[in-house]
């Protein structure tokens, strides 16, 4: 007989009360044969009912609309199909009247009732989805902002806000709708009035509009123009020196959208910030979150690039901000990665610079690692790299080739780089030729398999 654990409950309580039957009649030796040849029940396969399925997707309808033709549809499925230019229905092909929506609350109950129907089968309750927000709703909104800006309510504007935050949290739609409102230029206004007052006594407002000014990205040119102001700017320093890692993170995020569109800013909005440096320099020393890591570098290689100062990149080069260069381009994924190696590119291009990133045993090695490996704009820098490293000092260029760089320089001008990475790589292959028969040369990390040449 099959053990009771392969079976099916049903299964085994009909062979139980057949096996008593049969033991009343004395039948059971006769009927074991036909017992142990019981089966057990096929599990039924849970179907979605047609009326349930979204014509466009083909999924369960989580939230139900009418279109103007009476056809229901979910409405994210219906709102890209109308999003992408598309003004008739999918189903009865004909003209909408209209893009509006209603809610089918009918049909939504019963999608509802049928998921508890099957909550044993594994079906979850489809939870009732809140109504999206009008345009209507955002002028409203954004009135009431305005207005608690100007009398200085900053109690009522910070609930205000917060509820312009939940709002984007709750669907991507209602993010489009306050950002198509003008939602983020009222909320720039409000942080450099109040942030024109007091940074401190209104730091929770101010800390509320930093997290969800990012939501509005890109910027408008009023924003911007609001949010580059020196009373915005400075409290934006300020908030990268708190212990609120949030604040420091949407701080440092606006800062760099302020640059991003003309990166000539940086000398404007940037450079006569007091401690600047050391405030980008602990965020990625932190590296408390990817998107604030890379926003940092990129503000720190515009700093370097902008100022013309060596005293700068010096700086840049201590307190043990290479090591965590280093270990972001040997750990970080490939944005990080090039976003690293570009700003210790920058600090390679002074004297004081260049000798304290290589005080760093990791340097060379980190530096050959990365050469082919990651992208055509890595393996770019690093020529870079090694070739400021190597130009005025043989030490490094013996270094670099116990590490194999003229076996990898050879396969980076074989498959092709840019000009200027050409001419760095000719040379570097120079200097390398006059010590390479001297030394015995080795490379247990270069593997030519599946080796494509990339896209410059």
């Amino acid at each position: 007989m099959m053990p009771p654990n392969s079976l099916s409950i049903s299964c085994l309580a009909k062979i139980i009360l057949s096996w008593r039957r049969l033991r009343k009649s004395g039948k059971h030796a006769a009927a074991a044969a036909k017992i142990e040849t019981i089966e057990p029940e096929p599990e039924m396969e849970l179907s979605i009912p047609p009326h349930f399925r979204c014509p466009i997707s083909l999924d369960l309808i989580k939230d139900p609309v009418t279109v103007s033709t009476g056809i229901t549809y979910d409405r994210e499925s219906i709102e890209k199909w109308t999003e992408s230019g598309n003004r008739t229905c999918p189903v009865t092909k004909q003209q909408l009247r209209n893009l509006d929506q209603i809610p089918n609350h009918a049909i939504r109950k019963m999608i509802q009732s049928w998921c508890v129907e099957n909550r044993a089968l594994g079906v979850e309750r489809i939870p009732t989805p809140r109504i999206p927000i009008t345009r209507s709703d955002v002028s409203d909104l954004c009135s009431k902002i305005s207005s608690s800006t100007v009398r200085g309510g900053h109690k009522k504007c910070g609930e205000l806000v917060e509820k312009s935050r939940r709002w984007v949290k709750e669907s991507e739609r209602n993010r489009k709708c306050l950002a198509e409102g003008g939602a983020g230029d009222v909320l720039a206004t409000a942080f450099e009035f109040f942030a024109s007052i007091s940074s401190n006594e209104y730091e929770d407002l101010l800390a509320i509009i930093l997290s969800t000014l990012p939501s509005f990205f890109p910027l408008t040119e009023e924003s911007k123009s609001k949010l580059s102001s020196d009373q915005s700017i400075r409290c934006m320093s300020w908030f990268l020196t708190r212990e609120d890692l949030s604040s420091r993170q949407n701080s440092v995020l606006l800062l760099k959208e302020l640059i991003s569109s003309n990166p000539r800013n940086v000398n404007k909005l940037l450079l006569p910030i007091k401690g600047i440096e050391q405030s980008l320099s602990n965020i990625v020393k932190l590296q408390f979150c990817p998107k604030a890591t890379k926003a940092s570098l990129t503000l720190i290689y515009h700093i370097i690039w902008s100022s013309g100062d060596d005293k700068i990149s010096t700086w840049f080069a201590n307190a043990g901000f290479v090591s965590s260069l280093l270990e972001l381009i040997v750990d970080s994924e490939r944005s990080v990665c090039e976003k690293a190696i570009a700003v210790l590119d920058k600090i390679c291009g002074t004297k004081d610079g260049k000798e304290m990133v290589l005080d760093h045993a990791l340097t060379m090695p980190v530096m050959v690692k990365k050469l082919l490996r990651v992208s055509a704009t890595v393996s770019e820098l690093s020529v870079s790299v090694i070739w400021k490293l190597c130009k005025d000092d043989d030490r490094w260029c013996v270094e670099a080739i116990k590490l194999g760089c003229f076996q990898k320089l050879l396969v980076v001008l074989q498959v092709g780089c840019g000009g200027k990475t050409k001419e760095k790589a000719t040379e570097l292959l120079k200097m390398m030729n006059q010590y390479r028969g001297k030394l015995e040369c080795f490379d247990s990390s270069m593997n030519y398999d599946n080796l494509k040449k990339p896209s410059f």
